[in-house]
């Protein structure tokens, strides 16, 4: 996994679907001041970049979990991602919206998930997990089993690993922040100083500016 994760960031940085800035960073929706900007979505528009982070979500979903019944994309950055997967392995996709639609038939889930049926989930990115552990409570609540969620990336922080270990799921990324850091250094995307300031900013992102 740790090569994958180097091939991984490299193309989310070669892209620009991660950008690293810890000289002008950049302020979340959130509020937070962050040394990067990670837009994973960005990665649709290069089919070879697309097409191989597709078929490692595939292989990984068919080693980890071979009696998944659907594949779930969680919404919105993810459904694309989550639609490409499930056809790679021939499943039924299904996708969870942020909140229930406020007209017509109100759904959360969009797709056919009946009770009983196990299902991996799959999410671009991990932040602090609050609205990809929604999506797996939506899913729970409509009588099905989640088996796991797999994500292109993480910030790693540690209250996203808490709130997976208290839920129950196991995650797998194909990267994550604390993976690529090194890598960007070693590949001359930042310097020396910048590595400081982005390990800096990992300890306490909330309250860090630089």
């Amino acid at each position: 996994m740790e090569k994958l994760a180097e091939i991984v960031a490299n193309q989310l940085l070669q892209i620009k679907a991660i950008k690293l800035q810890p000289a002008n960073p950049f302020t979340w929706a959130s509020g937070w001041k962050s040394p990067i900007y990670c837009d994973n979505r960005k990665t649709l528009s290069y089919p070879n970049v697309r097409d191989f982070i597709k078929l490692e979500f595939a292989r990984l979903v068919l080693e980890k979990y071979p009696d998944v019944d659907v594949v779930a994309g969680v919404a919105t950055g993810a459904i694309a991602q989550g639609a490409l997967v499930s056809d790679a392995i021939n499943k039924p996709f299904i996708y969870v919206r942020s909140a229930a639609k406020g007209h017509g038939l109100t759904n959360l889930i969009e797709g056919d998930l009946k009770p009983g049926q196990k299902v991996v989930v799959i999410e671009d990115l991990i932040s602090t997990g609050g609205s990809s552990l929604k999506a797996v409570e939506a899913i729970r609540e409509a009588g099905a089993e989640v088996l796991g969620m797999l994500a292109i990336f993480t910030y790693g922080f540690p209250v996203a690993t808490e709130a997976f270990e208290k839920a129950g799921v196991e995650l797998t990324t194909l990267s994550s922040y604390e993976q690529m850091i090194p890598f960007a250094s070693q590949s001359g995307y930042v310097t020396a100083d910048d590595v400081a300031t982005l390990q800096e900013w990992r300890k306490d992102p909330a309250n860090w500016n630089k």
